[in-house]
Formats: structure tokens, sequence, C-alpha cells
């Protein structure tokens, strides 16, 4: 991929619902509407995936997946696609530590991250992933792009849309 092969367009909706659309290099496209709860807790998900997926160069987690051809819908139970990539799970552990730190409007240092990722990975849908620790430096970088998009999205009034390219 050259960095530019997946258009994503995050969609505030008046009703507080929120929609996400990824539109591939060769025009395709796929996306969902995230309805009640799920429309405010699905945004900054999506948004943490971008951070540590551009952060940390995967080409094989959520948004790489998906500029290959992957459905949204092929994330989730049944599985159409079969279990996801050893990248894939990497990402949503970490995505998954980010989401549990800023809800708790904590800030771990690498050191407590990497154990809070460790804890995860003893939890049946982590269970035998290997992972690699984050720095100090990685984790900084990530909450700066996520803060930044986060900032962006919160700033939305209904109708209006985010856009990123991956």
């Amino acid at each position: 991929m050259s960095g530019r092969d997946l258009h994503i367009r995050l969609k505030r909706h008046a009703d507080g619902s929120a929609s996400i659309t990824c539109t591939r290099a060769d025009g395709t496209v796929t996306w969902q509407r995230q309805k009640g709860q799920l429309g405010a807790v699905f945004p900054p998900h999506d948004l943490t995936h971008y951070a540590v997926e551009r952060t940390l160069g995967c080409r094989s987690a959520f948004y790489g997946l998906v500029a290959d051809g992957w459905e949204i819908g092929d994330f989730a139970a049944p599985w159409p696609r079969g279990e996801i990539p050893e990248e894939a799970r990497e990402v949503e552990l970490f995505v998954g530590c980010l989401d549990t730190e800023r809800r708790q409007s904590t800030g771990w240092t690498a050191e407590e991250f990497n154990a809070h990722a460790a804890l995860a990975v003893s939890a049946s849908r982590f269970s035998g992933l290997r992972h690699r620790a984050l720095t100090d430096e990685q984790l900084q970088a990530i909450r700066l792009l996520r803060d930044q998009l986060l900032q962006r999205w919160h700033a939305l009034a209904a109708g209006e849309s985010l856009e990123v390219a991956f």
C-alpha cells in the first residue's frame, strides 16, 4: 500500500449514531452505522486503531486489511474470513489497553502499559498472542495522534465528518 490507499470517513449523525465509511484505492467501499451507545464508543476506538496502526507502521491490522479488501463485518462473528491475523490481534490488544487507559483518565508508563497488555493476553480472547513491548516514545506518539483526532471528532457538529487517509 502507498499510504493513501484507504480513505476513512467518520460521520457524526444527528440521532447520536455514527458511521464509518472506508473507500479503497479501487473505489470499492465498506461501511458500518454505529447506533445507540455504539455511536459514542466506536469512533474513539476506530481513531485509536488509526493512531496505533499509523504510528507503529502496521499493515496487516484493521485498516490495512480493509484497504486490501476486507469488509468491516469480517472482523466480527461469524468471522467470515476466519481468525484475524496476528498483527491485527496485537493492534486490537493495544487499542483495548489504550481505550481502558483513556476511560480511566490515566497515563500509564510503558512498563505499566506492557503489564496491562500481558494481563489481557492471559484472557481467552488474546490467549497465546505474542506481542511487542511498546516504549514510552511509541506510546507518546500514539497518544498524541489519537488525542488530535479525538479533539477533531468531538468538535464535529451533527452531520459533519472527520476524514483521514491511510
